[in-house]
């Protein structure tokens, strides 16, 4: 087994505005989920409340099959990228009317939770991540990834919020 540096865990620089409330970035990684709604409520309540930022990230990828059809995997890959970016203006103008602020966007392709680490890695300013669990047994594998095997890796704070809360109660839990 290979050692593992402060490197590996945090590759992160230090920056001194992380602390500050008002430069605070919150990171929601978008997909199909219904989670996601819980997430998206949660990090507009607290950008609000703390004067922070949103940031969106949809990570699309796809099937490898394909891809030795060059037309058929560029016709699939464009699809994708259109269902990312349509996926992403929604959740925007969610966020938008919510806090007053465009949201940062991002849309990668590749696997998402490589795509989200390197993200995190290139963006200093990104301070939270926000993850929507799933109800019952199975929270979602990116969940999965940033709280067990993964955990510690990323070097920001992650926050996960019950897929199932119904909006009162996310709403009493940010107010504070």
């Amino acid at each position: 087994m290979a050692a593992t540096s402060a490197a590996d865990i945090n590759p992160r620089p230090r920056d001194p505005l992380i602390g500050n409330e008002a430069n605070r970035l919150f990171l929601v990684v978008v997909d199909d989920s219904e989670e996601l709604s819980a997430a998206i409520r949660y990090t507009c309540n607290r950008a609000k409340k703390t004067g922070g930022r949103v940031a969106l990230l949809y990570v699309y990828d796809i099937e490898k099959d394909f891809q030795q059809f060059a037309t058929v995997g560029n016709l699939m890959e464009q699809e994708a990228k259109h269902t990312a970016e349509e996926a992403l203006k929604r959740h925007a103008a969610v966020v938008q009317q919510t806090i007053g602020r465009v949201p940062e966007m991002f849309v990668r392709k590749g696997n998402t939770r490589e795509e989200l680490f390197k993200l995190v890695a290139e963006h200093p300013e990104i301070s939270i991540l926000v993850l929507g669990a799933a109800p019952g047994k199975k929270p979602g594998l990116l969940v999965e990834a940033v709280t067990g095997k993964f955990a510690g890796k990323i070097g920001i704070p992650v926050t996960v919020v019950p897929g199932d809360l119904a909006v009162p109660e996310i709403d009493r839990l940010t107010s504070g």
